[in-house]
């Protein structure tokens, strides 16, 4: 008799939270203009921000996929659709798109990988290391970064030239040389920006793992850069990206046309007075576009946390 009793309210207690959940779980729709004042003024400013930046991107394709070979004859979006343009953009002599793509392709990597790797060793000495001059080193790196590399061109160009005579390998009209200019230009930004970030790790196990035993080429390798690997993709896809898309310093080093890159290759396609193409253009900058933004898909989990964490200190 005991147990029955004591079952009984125990069942239309859960009976009645039952009832009451579901009943507070069916709350009224708000009105429109509460709606839109609260939150819908939000989606629209999303849907507006939306359209303002895939509307060039389509009118690219859009015009890629035009054979008349103007812009001016797409303003009409899709209304004609032809893969001329894509196709003699790999079957022309003189403008040899592949050559420029890997060329791309081996200079943004390889300039993206050495200024990781070059600028994570001297935010991890800044950060780590107290030496004589080290504060003013800083803020050196800031401020001549203050001047961008193009200021000093004609500098370049005439260092280059002088490298020729001695070392041709890495000299005008080399990748090699590019890749040097690129790198010495990369380094104050990046050290600074991941100076930030490297702060943000926990000093307490640099001095754990130099208890065990472990150098500081030990610690930075096998510990630190693990830590750090937000602030290295975003790096890594800032230099990738800057570098694919420069075209000054690329224009005046590199001079043979197989050894350019695309933004210096793809300018010849309306660089030329009596033949502009830029339907064959746009195809261009269409397939340049698809590396980058995958890079950037792929990443994109890395770059709020990269950017963002190295304010903290």
């Amino acid at each position: 008799m005991s147990t029955s009793q004591t079952t009984e309210p125990t069942t239309s207690a859960i009976v009645t939270a039952g009832a009451g959940t579901l009943g507070e779980a069916r709350e009224p729709r708000r009105p429109f203009r509460k709606y839109f004042r609260e939150t819908g003024w939000r989606h629209l400013v999303g849907i507006v921000a939306t359209v303002f930046a895939l509307f060039p991107l389509l009118y690219v394709f859009s015009a890629s996929l035009n054979p008349g070979g103007t812009l001016l004859t797409a303003n009409s979006l899709f209304s004609q659709i032809s893969l001329d343009s894509y196709v003699e953009l790999f079957g022309s002599d003189r403008h040899p798109y592949a050559a420029w793509f890997m060329n791309t392709l081996v200079i943004g990597l390889i300039t993206a990988l050495f200024t990781v790797l070059l600028g994570a060793l001297a935010a991890y000495s800044f950060s780590r290391m107290r030496f004589t001059g080290r504060r003013f080193s800083l803020t050196a790196l800031l401020v001549v970064q203050m001047f961008p590399q193009m200021l000093a061109m004609v500098a370049i160009f005439l260092i280059m030239v002088t490298i020729s005579d001695i070392f041709p390998a890495i000299g005008l009209n080399t990748q090699i040389g590019l890749i040097m200019v690129y790198l010495g230009g990369a380094l104050g930004a990046n050290t600074y920006l991941m100076y930030g970030f490297f702060n943000t790790v926990p000093a307490s196990i640099d001095e754990a793992a130099k208890i065990d035993g472990a150098g500081h080429a030990r610690i930075f390798f096998t510990i630190i850069l693990r830590l750090v690997a937000p602030i290295l993709a975003v790096v890594g896809l800032l230099s990738f990206i800057g570098t694919s898309s420069e075209f000054v310093l690329a224009s005046v080093i590199l001079i043979d046309p197989d050894k350019q890159t695309l933004a210096v290759g793809l300018y010849k396609f309306v660089s030329d007075e009596f033949s502009k193409n830029w339907s064959v253009f746009a195809a261009g900058a269409v397939l340049a576009a698809i590396l980058p933004v995958a890079l950037f898909l792929a990443l994109q989990k890395y770059i709020v946390g990269g950017l963002t964490a190295g304010s903290v200190k």
